[in-house]
């Protein structure tokens, strides 16, 4: 039986799974010290799976969107094949120092370029086929950000989007979902209703969506 204390089982996981490196847990500390939302950062359960799906898949071509303080982008860049490139995108500019910051002690600055601007503006200006996307951004235009980006991954490619079950209020009656849950919940039927993919959500922290273009 799963514990019903999800921290009991939270330490459990991360007892079992190999520890993020000091320099990320530099930028853990930082970003509790420094912005007001801290647990929007991917930490270090997520962080190991989207580390692990990167190296696995290789990508030449990687799109994120929803940056934060960049530690998914750090995770996520170390999959990278030879020559590869991490395009992420940002809409808030008080993050942009500690981003590049990190980049910079991460060593990806020559492979991870950070755009600063509304992602909705930025996508259709992309001319690249992309083999991984990462979707953590606004939750309200998700949808929106899924109907840009569907047709610049290559089939076979992987997205992923985070937060897909919004703190469990995917599971309310929808007329007593708050705005943000009824936008989540229309994306996951939006995209397990979207024959060009194949979907499933990972109950892993707040739920990971992942899809895989046909």
């Amino acid at each position: 039986m799963i514990p019903s204390d999800s921290s009991i089982l939270h330490r459990y996981l991360e007892t079992f799974s190999s520890p993020h490196d000091p320099l990320l847990g530099e930028l853990e500390r930082r970003t509790h010290l420094e912005t007001v939302w801290p647990q929007m950062m991917s930490g270090i359960l997520q962080g190991r799976l989207l580390e692990l799906i990167s190296r696995i898949l290789r990508p030449a071509q990687i799109l994120e969107i929803g940056t934060f303080t960049g530690y998914s982008a750090i995770c996520l860049a170390r999959g990278l094949q030879e020559g590869g490139k991490l395009i992420t995108l940002e809409s808030n500019d008080e993050y942009e120092n500690i981003i590049r910051e990190f980049f910079g002690k991460a060593g990806i600055t020559d492979r991870a370029e950070l755009i600063i601007g509304d992602a909705r503006e930025i996508i259709p200006r992309l001319d690249t086929l992309f083999d991984l996307v990462f979707l953590d951004a606004g939750k309200k235009e998700y949808a929106a950000y899924y109907d840009l980006v569907i047709d610049k991954v290559r089939p076979g490619g992987i997205l992923l989007a985070d937060n897909v079950l919004w703190d469990g209020k995917v599971l309310e009656a929808p007329e007593k979902m708050d705005e943000e849950t009824a936008a989540i919940h229309r994306f996951n039927r939006k995209v397990t209703d979207d024959p060009r993919v194949e979907n499933f959500i990972l109950p892993l922290r707040d739920g990971i969506m992942m899809m895989r273009k046909k």
